[in-house]
């Protein structure tokens, strides 16, 4: 890979992007973001529905880290759900590697004051569209809990088709829970 193709490679990990929804958009995560990450993500009805790397509570520290995290990040893509003006949730792009290596996982979060607005079903449609455009990928694939029904109808609303169900495939706070495989293939 030459010096010109790392470069596109970062700028194509750093895009922002518009949202039909007004006054949101996805942009790069700024350290600027710490505070406004720690108060949106300290909410248990997020972390409940999120792996057990994301913390509950979430602290300024947690921010710290996860800003310092994907500051370093040259592979995969990490972005704000920024609106009006303030990062209040977050979508990012896992892109494996070997013989998954045209596939990705999707994953995604919002603070619950801006739930039921369309916003995160948006962010998904627009992300994978940029995904799709800009990258060798022909699968972008979310596993979400089964006890999560509102995400699943966020992934069918961006275009996702449920693939199956994968019994007692996850430990959540000592529950054993089926999860759901949704993808979009091109």
């Amino acid at each position: 890979m030459t010096k010109r193709d790392l470069c596109m490679a970062d700028s194509l990990l750093t895009p922002v992007l518009a949202l039909p929804v007004a006054g949101a958009r996805l942009r790069p995560w700024r350290f600027s973001d710490a505070d406004a990450l720690a108060r949106h993500a300290n909410d248990e009805r997020i972390a409940r529905n999120l792996r057990d790397t994301f913390p509950y509570p979430y602290t300024p520290q947690d921010a710290e880290f996860f800003l310092c995290l994907v500051a370093d990040s040259q592979r995969d893509l990490f972005l704000a759900i920024e609106v009006n003006g303030e990062a209040v949730g977050g979508i990012g792009v896992h892109f494996k590697s070997d013989v998954r290596r045209r596939s990705a996982e999707i994953g995604y979060w919002l603070t619950p004051a801006c739930w039921g607005r369309g916003i995160v079903t948006e962010a998904v449609r627009t992300l994978s569209a940029y995904v799709l455009a800009n990258f060798d990928v022909c699968r972008l694939y979310a596993a979400i809990f089964a006890t999560n029904p509102a995400s699943g109808r966020v992934l069918e609303k961006a275009g996702y088709e449920l693939e199956a169900r994968m019994r007692r495939s996850i430990v959540k706070d000592g529950q054993m829970l089926d999860s759901l495989l949704y993808a979009l293939v091109v």
